[in-house]
């Protein structure tokens, strides 16, 4: 009897391990996952693919420092580089002409215009304007002396003139050119209410006369 229990417990035992490993057999094919776009071993893009995406490598040779030191870059074409005042030009009588410091040029007579007025008369001064060389000059009105002889300083100094009614001439004459060639000199003019109404310089050789014409109506 013992024995016959024994082996209905082994026959149940056996029965229910068997119907356990039945029910871990898978009952589906396992899921295969691949990559879509297999890469090229060698590196390359898939030409296969929407977007091609071009390789890091450059097939071209490497840049050599000496060449691009021989061709440095530009950045504007050659023919818009031109060198700074280029088509400029300069006309050479704009300013005041100026003789160098000892120059033997030959200044001759000089008109320095005409000025209007109508006082009983005017103060004519003159000094000279640059470097002060013991310039010298004669001063006359309607071809009169009226000063033999006026040594130009760097003041101003000069004479009053009383006006006729019409043309009233002044005449500088260069007695000398002093030390440093030419005579050089500033001459204004003042009216009898003390008013400046000219301003002029001269350049004159010696024996040259610079002229201003005062009217008077």
């Amino acid at each position: 009897m013992q024995l016959k229990s024994i082996l209905i417990l082994g026959f149940v035992s056996l029965a229910t391990s068997l119907m356990y490993a039945q029910t871990d057999l898978p009952t589906q094919k396992p899921l295969e996952i691949e990559a879509a776009n297999k890469l090229d071993p060698i590196g390359k893009p898939n030409q296969g693919t929407i977007l091609n995406i071009p390789s890091i490598i450059d097939d071209k040779p490497e840049m050599n420092l000496r060449d691009s030191l021989r061709n440095p870059v530009k950045m504007l074409p050659d023919r818009e580089l031109v060198q700074a005042g280029h088509g400029m030009k300069i006309d050479p009588k704009v300013g005041p002409r100026k003789p160098k410091e000892g120059s033997k040029e030959h200044f001759g007579d000089m008109y320095m215009g005409d000025v209007k007025s109508n006082g009983k008369f005017v103060g004519v001064i003159c000094r000279d304007h640059e470097f002060v060389d013991g310039d010298r000059v004669k001063i006359y009105l309607n071809d009169q002396v009226i000063d033999h002889n006026v040594l130009l300083t760097g003041s101003f100094k000069g004479v009053n003139i009383d006006l006729q009614k019409g043309f009233n001439k002044l005449d500088f004459e260069a007695l000398n050119v002093g030390s440093s060639p030419p005579n050089t000199a500033q001459v204004d003019v003042y009216d009898d209410q003390g008013q400046l109404i000219y301003s002029n310089k001269w350049l004159l050789s010696t024996g040259s006369k610079a002229t201003l014409i005062i009217t008077k109506e």
